[in-house]
Parts: C-alpha cells; structure tokens; sequence
C-alpha cells in the first residue's frame, strides 16, 4: 500500500494576517511537501473536500493564491499536480475503514480533526500548513473516541506521523523509509514475509490464522504492521538488560489476575522453541478490538510474538 499525504484542514482554520504571509506558509508547505515525495511518499494529497475556497488570508482564498503571478510558477505548478486528481477522504471505499470512520470521532485539543483521523485510519503521512506553533511538531497526539464490537465506548489517545517543515520530514525519515520499504499486500503476504521484515522478531505458529483475513487497506493489517515495526525497532537497540516498556512508543500492559486465570488456557501458546509460554504482555490495535501479546523471555534483541487477533473472551 502505497504511502499518502491527508491534509489537516484544522491547520488553515485561522487566516493569515496578510498576504505576504499567506504566501510565505504556502511556500514552506510546498517545500515540505516537495520534500516528502522525494523521499518516496505518493505525490497526491487527500483532502476532506474542496480546499480551494478556503481563506488563506483576508480576501485571499486558496484559489487566489493558486492564480498569483507574485507566487512563484513552479510552486503553483507543483500544487496543481498534487491537487488535480486529489482523491478526497470521502472517496475511500474499503469498507474496513469506511466502518471505522463511522464508529470513531476524533480530535486534537478538543477540536474535530477528521484529516488527521483519517491519516491515522490510513497509516498515512499527515501534512499541515505551518500556521500556528502547535503544528511544528513531527507527531501529534490524537484523542479518539470509538465504539468497540460489544459497543462499549473507549476513549484512547493515539500518535500521528506529521510534518509542517522539511525537518519534520527528516524527523521521521525512518518511519517513512520502513512504511515505504514493506508495501505489504495482506495479511498472508505479510505473514508469508514475516522473517524478512522481522529479523528479530519470533512468530507462533497461532499468529497465522487471523492473517489470511486481512485484506489491503484492513486498517488492522496497518496497525499490526506499524506495531510489529516498533517491536523491530526495539529489538535492533536492546543489546543488554531486560525489557524497558517505556522505551516503546506504544502501550504496553499484562493482563490483569483476573483474566489470566479465566483464559490461561488461551493465553498459553506453544513457542517456535517448542516451549508453551503464558502471553499476558499486549498492546492494542486502535481503533479496533485486536490485540498483540507477546514475550521477552528470550532475552535481549528477541521478542516472541504469541498471538495476534481479537481480543480473548
């Protein structure tokens, strides 16, 4: 799956003081935006809607600026291209997210941001026009508020891949390098590829029956694969000691006494090793009801992958 820009819309929300101004925070978005597609990111920014009637400044609209002979004509070149088959968010038709969008709302400080909720959804690279200091950051945190499969309403906060600047594209160079590398096509695929993408990374045999129902653009299959990334990650750097959770980017809890004597019997899985190991380690899939457990007890640089699906009941 290739890897997007969505636009915050959240981000051209107040107008610019003048037209000089205007100009100059189009002209850093498009050289941000340049950035990014030379590093590989797909050359076509989905949007919540039309965007051209949007104020940049007073009396200014984006449809002005893209028709100002004192911007300069590559710029406006290069937008046009970006803009000219923009698929708007509207447009997606992968019923996994369509169902996903419909059960989530989402926000960034207490605002609706459905562009960087939709960039979340699509493990997508969200982009912002650098109008305000909350903006300059290379992630951001999204509050999400969803209805789990027994209908019971979660509230989570989860990270966006982000970037207003051309540093903020250097910041995360390596997220972006990774998305694009592994260009899984499912779940089988990435199950059938697990030992090239996860050096590191130990798979039970369990892991494999969920996968083959997870089709292109199951934004699951996007989860598991950002997860299973981070684990990666961490393998690479943990040389000694043991198992630092806070040194992941994502949440990492055991299961409570409860649940382990309910679903010991589920929570014990037979390792590659030929050893059975009780899995209460997990993180959760967002927004979804999935969950990932795993064990460290091999030690540094190796993590077991137990058990990766819904979550046990």
């Amino acid at each position: 799956m290739d890897l997007e820009m969505v636009f915050n819309k959240l981000s051209l929300r107040t107008p610019a003081p003048d037209i000089p101004t205007a100009r100059k925070l189009m002209s850093d978005f498009i050289k941000t935006v340049l950035t990014a597609t030379k590093q590989g990111v797909k050359k076509v920014i989905r949007t919540q809607d039309d965007i051209n009637n949007i104020l940049l400044a007073p009396n200014y609209p984006l449809i002005r600026w893209r028709n100002d002979n004192e911007v300069e004509r590559e710029e406006r070149s290069f937008f046009r291209t970006l803009t000219s088959k923009a698929p708007f968010l509207i447009d997606i038709t992968d019923r996994n997210i369509e169902n996903s969008i419909n059960l989530s709302d989402f926000k960034h400080q207490g605002e609706q941001a459905s562009g960087l909720g939709h960039a979340f959804l699509l493990d997508a690279l969200a982009m912002s026009v650098k109008s305000e200091p909350r903006w300059d950051c290379s992630r951001l945190e999204l509050e999400v508020t969803r209805l789990d499969d027994n209908e019971h309403i979660v509230d989570e906060v989860v990270e966006v891949i982000h970037a207003s600047s051309s540093n903020h594209i250097h910041e995360n160079h390596v997220w972006i390098k990774n998305r694009i590398r592994t260009k899984i096509i499912d779940g089988l695929d990435l199950w059938n590829r697990k030992e090239e993408l996860f050096p590191s990374l130990e798979f039970c045999e369990d892991v494999g029956k969920e996968m083959p129902s997870l089709a292109s653009g199951n934004p699951n299959l996007q989860q598991i694969i950002k997860r299973l990334s981070e684990f990666e990650d961490y393998c690479k750097n943990w040389k000694s000691g043991s198992f630092n959770y806070d040194n992941l980017p994502c949440k990492v809890s055991p299961e409570s006494e409860t649940r382990l004597q309910q679903f010991e019997q589920e929570l014990t899985i037979k390792c590659p090793d030929g050893v059975k190991r009780v899995f209460s380690l997990h993180v959760r899939m967002t927004p979804g009801a999935w969950r990932l457990h795993f064990s460290v007890e091999l030690g540094p640089g190796k993590i077991i992958i137990g058990y990766i699906g819904p979550k046990i009941q």
